[in-house]
């Protein structure tokens, strides 16, 4: 039994190292020409154990400020989102698809897409390991699960790719300009609720 914890605790400090390591890495990257544009990049923040991811399209305006993921109205908007469905922030590690903030808040490009998720994102995720990845908005989907998708046809489902679990729902930023994908995004997230045992 001891020896158990031990190992789990040994674990545990090794994630957080690599996970650390990571961040170290997105801050000082230069792979594509968002790095030119940015004040800070965000890696993002949240327990290196968490059960579930949350990813986003990439950094806005506050979050390029600060360095911290979903900060804005938009991140505001889902901290109460979640928080209606008894999600808190502090247990989710958010994160984006993208580090960096493009120039006036443009959709990131294909490649500026493959490159931080492939480099970043993506070993971000087998670190954590979390038992769902939600992903939010038409970005995040297309980066992670590929193919033409319709927010609108496949929100609130759930696919398996390889040995992760994806969640598709919104982007709070989309959901806080209409009514009727924020009242889709509550649904949404009172599945995955239902489904994670909230």
């Amino acid at each position: 039994m001891a020896w158990k914890m031990v190992e789990e605790t040994v674990h545990d400090w090794e994630r957080i190292d690599r996970l650390r390591a990571l961040a170290d890495g997105i801050g000082r990257c230069r792979r594509c020409p968002l790095s030119r544009h940015r004040t800070r990049a965000v890696a993002g923040e949240g327990p290196p154990d968490a059960r579930m991811v949350l990813v986003g399209e990439a950094p806005g305006a506050r979050e390029d400020q600060t360095g911290r993921p979903f900060v804005g109205p938009a991140g505001r908007f889902l901290d109460r989102l979640l928080a209606e469905q008894g999600f808190r922030r502090s247990d989710i590690f958010l994160t984006s698809c993208v580090k960096c903030r493009p120039p006036g808040n443009r959709t990131p490009h294909r490649q500026e897409l493959t490159t931080c998720t492939s480099t970043w994102l993506l070993p971000q995720l087998r670190l954590i390991a979390p038992a769902v990845t939600v992903l939010c908005g038409r970005t995040a989907v297309a980066a992670l699960l590929g193919g033409p998708f319709r927010l609108a046809d496949h929100h609130g489902t759930f696919r398996r790719q390889g040995d992760m679990t994806y969640f598709i729902t919104y982007h709070p930023a989309a959901a806080m300009r209409f009514a009727e994908t924020a009242a889709a995004m509550q649904a949404d997230l009172a599945l995955l609720a239902a489904r994670m045992g909230r």
